[in-house]
């Protein structure tokens, strides 16, 4: 991508402006390229440029810790004392930028460019491209606002800056601003904690790292050894496999066949069809969408017709028809099944408060929700709880409102499924699971042809079988998430 301005004689100029999501020319590392003209900047070095080193360190800090050529903290600052270019500057600016936005990177270089006196190439490391450009625009718009005052309007940059990455940015930016704009791009663009986890394994084991859209599609490795992934589906997932998993009462089907046990159930259409089959079955019962995800539209503990027509309201804008089935005992697990092995398994819980008599459920819910691993959807490792109308029905069950005011010790749930996307917490219980429970899950896997499957299943005790004690497969689910196993709440 080529960028001209339209400065006067001997203002600076960004000439290009390029992303090498590979290896490239000037290094095997993927990095981003300013090509900038310095023009009269070019006979202003910093030994000359009076205050501006002094500023700039109190602004950005953590340059101190930056090694430049010598390899080792301070390397950058006697660069800085001994006189060096405002390209050189802005490189490592972007590094220090990039770092205090949460995606920390060391390595630059800033090169003359042969046969053209005065125009450097500035090239950084990045983690995502698009904060990444951002970074090297801030970095030259940061280091131009330092600039003494006597050189006001000789950079020129403020007609740079007229190719803006995003208009509604200001002309000029202190460190903290600029940090802070940096940060909201970091987070609008990050990855999924799922999706950030594969990627971080990668590169731990050295395999190259491409990210594919502005989703979650990743490439690993080069040629014809590459690899998809989209979180945790990969090229070898099978669409029929998924399209079975997505299927409920297909899925039971087929898990039946093979030996596992699954609660009984039926599929129906209207509100009065599941209530009828809700005493067909007896007991409790669950009702959720029929290809339905991320516990959406999911109610349990269902013992009454009326209750069942609620929940069957719920449940129906999510999925092409809704499935009622026999509640089993136990606790709530998600067995994570990779290529036919147990790798993880976390006991999941629903959102819950518990009262202390002064607060109210809404009020308890705020507290809940300021814990700072919960954020919005899939961001953090939780999810913020929600008071949306399936949690205003549940408490409703329970006799009580977002005005309630609990007594102490009182726990009030705030959805029956225990989805982390739906704000419940899990607990590690890997090292528990009984061989008898393991070998159910991998069956459950195996016989819809998952390679990568979240197998949940409802056990009174993860430590005994469930062919003692109760219990059995529920669903198994294509694309699982990771967040629970990676970050558990417990264990």
């Amino acid at each position: 991508m080529n960028m001209k301005t339209t400065s006067g004689e001997g203002a600076m100029q960004v000439l290009e402006r390029s992303v090498y999501r590979g290896p490239h020319l000037y290094s095997a590392r993927p990095m981003v390229r300013i090509r900038l003209d310095l023009g009269r900047m070019e006979d202003w070095p910093t030994d000359r440029l009076g205050d501006f080193s002094t500023r700039l360190l109190e602004a950005l800090p953590g340059l101190d810790r930056h090694g430049c050529c010598y390899g080792e903290p301070g390397g950058f600052v006697r660069r800085l004392r001994d006189g060096t270019w405002f390209g050189h500057v802005a490189e490592h600016v972007a590094l220090e930028l990039q770092t205090r936005a949460g995606t920390p990177v060391t390595r630059g270089k800033t090169r003359s460019v042969r046969g053209q006196p005065g125009v450097y190439d500035i090239l950084f490391t990045y983690r995502d491209e698009t904060p990444a450009l951002l970074a090297g625009r801030l970095a030259l718009q940061l280091c131009d606002a330092l600039l003494p005052e006597a050189l006001a309007g000789i950079s020129g940059l403020d007609r740079v800056c007229a190719d803006s990455l995003d208009p509604r940015l200001p002309g000029a930016v202190h460190a903290d601003e600029a940090a802070a704009i940096l940060r909201d791009a970091v987070r609008r663009t990050a990855l999924g904690p799922s999706t950030q986890a594969l990627v971080d394994a990668a590169r731990r084991r050295g395999i190259p790292v491409e990210r594919l859209n502005t989703g979650s599609l990743l490439r690993l490795g080069w040629g014809a050894r590459q690899r998809r992934l989209r979180a945790s589906v990969t090229d070898r997932t099978g669409l029929i496999a998924a399209e079975l998993a997505g299927d409920k009462a297909q899925a039971k089907a087929l898990l039946e066949a093979v030996g596992c046990p699954t609660a009984r159930g039926e599929v129906v259409r209207t509100a009065d069809e599941a209530a009828a089959a809700a005493a067909r079955l007896g007991g409790r019962v669950v009702v959720k969408p029929l290809d339905g995800n991320h516990g959406r539209g999911v109610t349990t503990g269902l013992d009454t017709p009326e209750a069942v027509r609620k929940a069957f309201a719920l449940a129906a804008p999510h999925g092409r028809r809704v499935i009622v089935e026999q509640e089993l005992p136990g606790r709530d697990y998600r067995v994570l099944v990779v290529d036919g092995r147990v790798v993880a398994v976390a006991e999941r819980r629903p959102p819950c408060i518990e009262g202390d008599g002064r607060r109210s459920v809404a009020e308890l819910v705020e507290e809940v929700n300021a814990d700072p691993r919960r954020g919005v959807g899939h961001e953090n490792s939780l999810t913020l709880i929600r008071l949306d109308e399936e949690a205003l029905t549940l408490l409703a069950r329970q006799g009580l409102s977002p005005q309630s005011v609990p007594g102490p010790g009182v726990r009030v749930l705030l959805r029956t499924a225990a989805n982390l996307s739906s704000g419940g917490t899990a607990t590690d219980r890997t090292d528990e699971i009984h061989p008898a429970n393991a070998a159910i899950a991998r069956r459950a896997a195996l016989a819809l042809g998952l390679d990568v499957a979240g197998v949940d299943l409802l056990a009174p005790d993860i430590r005994r079988s469930v062919r003692d004690t109760g219990g059995g497969v529920v669903e198994v689910n294509a694309a699982p998430g990771l967040r629970m196993h990676l970050s558990p709440s417990e264990g």
